[in-house]
């Protein structure tokens, strides 16, 4: 099944106040609590820099650093089921079994965690999360998932989006290439569901790195609401030693907070930042 794409007219982006044709970027510094250089780089990025969203990563082991360090930022709960890293191991905060490894973190692949998830062991945990993030005093704006493993199933799927709808946050989906891989109609359940979603989400790989991403999207803005998401870190022997891909974070890092070229073509644009504060109100009212 071919997911359909967003309407150019972007409905979202006039119910935020914005005029018909208004490109409007939300920049997403994920991963906050993975690591202190992930904690510091993120907060850092929201309050020096371009970022206006941020993802906390509940399980991790500084979330909890990072709620006494939270200022009222724009943080939603980023999901995690997975502990894809092999020198660093986080798991469940719940009685979940099935969401354990042999060696007792999370599972480290999403072809693994499809493998052996329990439905309700996945409720139990995602609502846990949620729930912490808010008893430690978060202002939680979104949700989003780690990996997109909860997304790209469909019997996760309904656990994400039931939670989504019960707390009336907006929710991430994946980019549109892996929407349309997925063989269900993710954008049309949400729609269905009244759960707000960015148009569309801009995230690395390989041949387009958040460098290129954003300097392109800039240069040629869409209409709609854009989400760019980057996890940005600062260099430190601790990232070094848990993340192989620790000069990615880095790089993002130096992206959306000391990059002159990218803030003067942000200046030139008009393209306007938002966080998901303002979709989640949208949502609401």
């Amino acid at each position: 099944m071919t997911e359909p794409a967003a309407s150019p007219a972007s409905p979202l982006a006039e119910r935020l106040g914005h005029p018909p044709g208004t490109s409007v970027l939300v920049i997403t510094a994920d991963d906050l609590g993975s690591s202190h250089a992930a904690t510091a780089g993120c907060y850092d990025a929201l309050r020096r820099g371009l970022a206006s969203s941020s993802g906390l990563a509940v399980p991790c082991p500084w979330a909890r650093a990072a709620a006494g360090g939270y200022r009222g930022e724009d943080v939603g709960v980023h999901l995690v089921v997975n502990a894809e890293l092999d020198a660093v191991r986080w798991g469940p905060i719940t009685h979940a079994p099935s969401l354990l490894d042999g060696d007792g973190g999370f599972p480290r692949t999403v072809e693994d965690l499809w493998d052996h998830a329990d439905v309700d062991e996945v409720r139990r945990e995602v609502r846990a999360q949620l729930e912490r993030a808010v008893l430690w005093g978060f202002d939680v704006t979104h949700l989003s998932v780690h990996l997109d493993a909860l997304l790209l199933r469909p019997e996760f799927f309904d656990v994400i989006l039931e939670v989504a709808i019960d707390e009336r946050l907006p929710l991430r989906l994946p980019p549109d290439r892996q929407l349309a891989a997925a063989g269900f109609p993710l954008r049309r359940r949400c729609a269905e569901e009244r759960v707000v979603v960015p148009d569309r989400v801009l995230r690395t790989r390989p041949s387009r790195p958040p460098r290129v991403l954003l300097e392109h999207f800039l240069i040629e803005p869409r209409p709609g609401i854009t989400e760019l998401v980057v996890r940005p870190a600062l260099e430190t022997p601790e990232l070094r030693a848990m993340d192989p891909g620790w000069a990615e974070r880095v790089d993002d890092h130096d992206l959306i907070t000391t990059d002159a070229a990218v803030t003067g073509l942000l200046a030139r644009s008009n393209v306007v930042v938002t966080g998901y504060r303002a979709l989640r109100e949208a949502m609401r009212t």
